[in-house]
């Protein structure tokens, strides 16, 4: 065992084993003795060539890193407990997330799809949001600073942030960030702004989904090159999010999509193509017919049930076959589907507003469901290990291992991590 796997920090951070190195230091497997709770610690290790007062800057940029996310309590950006100075270096402690980046689950698994990194981007996006309403900048955004904890999403290392009250810790001629990811008023010398972050997140959204960053070349001197002179090449596996990456990725940051419209677009993407409203025809009528009879003879079998639901997903508006207040408030519920007791998860949408996000939890994260449920609508799981996330827990009903869940408030958000094992 190494001198620093025995070593214990502020007489409370023991260090348990060495989880990666960097070019800036290490990150260890930690343990809180005080607390009783597994952390993360970052070890910052200092070039032996920096000067006092190199080494004084150095110290500063540290406590910087760990202010910053420390002000934004928010589920999409990593927590940071304590900062220590030991053995004339600092170390920062934050919270451990077992869980692998979005470049290692490229790296393993390609490109993701269109869906899975709508769900990403929109978590992202939330993040940046948080940090730039609070004046912080991230400047280094990619898929390396991006965690994929089941549903969750979190952005860490802030070493290259800066606060709008903070001043400038970059030596002029320094180049920092990554080359493969920075905008390109950066890299020409500008000062980062919340814009060129929304740059760096178009460009993590890109190589999700191509596979690589967008102006990535053999070396640092021919990516920034590139992305200097070189048009941004149209994403090929992007579908609906097409317009959201190339807006990101507009090289004039006047022009590049703000937060509120990248929002927009993106949320536009994963609601899918909506048809405008139209007139009932007599056609639509006839199936409003066809539904209330079959929810008249609905206790008769399973057949008249399957009908109802068949008629309602190509109804153009509102089924009356949909669960509805009687006068004194009561609801009609459909009985439990089939193979609930066998099942680890059932969810069934009780209105067209159920959505969910279903995966098993891993080194490579499988995602089973990131969708939207018709009324009626059911989805069945049986792996033993499951995270779920239900966005709206008055549109859903839910049971886990055979238990139904209580419904739950218009809006509220609910999450599920289940193990049979």
């Amino acid at each position: 065992m190494s001198q620093s796997e025995r070593l214990v920090l502020a007489t409370r951070y023991r260090l348990v084993s060495e989880i990666g190195q960097g070019a800036n230091g290490t990150v260890w497997r930690g343990h809180d003795e005080l607390l009783d709770r597994a952390v993360a610690i970052k070890e910052l290790r200092l070039p032996e060539e920096l000067s006092e007062d190199d080494r004084v800057v150095f110290y500063r940029r540290t406590l910087r890193e760990a202010r910053a996310p420390a002000q934004l309590r928010t589920h999409s950006i990593v927590e940071v407990y304590d900062v220590v100075i030991e053995q004339g270096r600092p170390w920062i402690v934050m919270e451990m997330i077992e869980a692998p980046s979005l470049e290692q689950l490229i790296e393993r698994s390609g490109p993701l799809p269109a869906d899975r990194v709508a769900h990403i981007g929109r978590a992202l996006l939330e993040a940046l949001s948080t940090a730039h309403k609070a004046g912080i900048v991230h400047r280094d955004l990619k898929p390396s600073n991006v965690l994929l904890d089941g549903e969750r999403v979190v952005l860490t290392d802030f070493g290259l942030a800066f606060s709008s009250g903070s001043a400038s810790l970059t030596k002029t001629g320094h180049f920092m960030g990554s080359p493969a990811y920075v905008a390109p008023e950066v890299a020409a010398g500008e000062k980062a702004t919340p814009r060129s972050d929304l740059w760096s997140l178009g460009a993590t959204l890109y190589a999700a989904l191509e596979g690589r960053p967008p102006f990535e070349r053999e070396n640092v001197m021919a990516t920034l090159s590139a992305l200097a002179n070189e048009s941004t090449p149209a994403p090929q596996n992007a579908g609906a999010l097409a317009p959201v990456i190339t807006g990101l990725l507009e090289k004039n940051p006047t022009r590049r999509l703000s937060h509120a419209r990248a929002v927009d677009r993106l949320e536009r993407a994963m609601a899918g193509p909506r048809s405008g409203r139209r007139a009932p025809t007599p056609r639509y009528r006839l199936m409003v017919v066809i539904g209330l009879i079959g929810a008249t003879v609905a206790s008769c079998g399973i057949g008249a049930t399957a009908l109802i639901v068949g008629m309602m997903r190509e109804s153009p508006g509102p089924s009356p076959t949909a669960t509805s207040s009687s006068p004194t408030g009561s609801t009609t519920q459909a009985a439990a589907p089939p193979g609930v007791a066998t099942s680890t998860l059932v969810v069934r949408a009780r209105t067209d507003a159920c959505k969910i996000f279903v995966s098993v939890p891993g080194d490579a994260i499988t995602v089973l469901s990131d969708e939207t449920l018709h009324h009626g609508d059911a989805r069945q799981y049986e792996q033993p290990r499951l995270n779920a996330v239900i966005y709206d827990a008055s549109a859903c009903d839910v049971w886990v291992n055979g238990q139904e869940k209580p419904a739950g408030k218009p809006g509220e958000r609910k999450n599920y991590t289940l193990n049979k094992d």
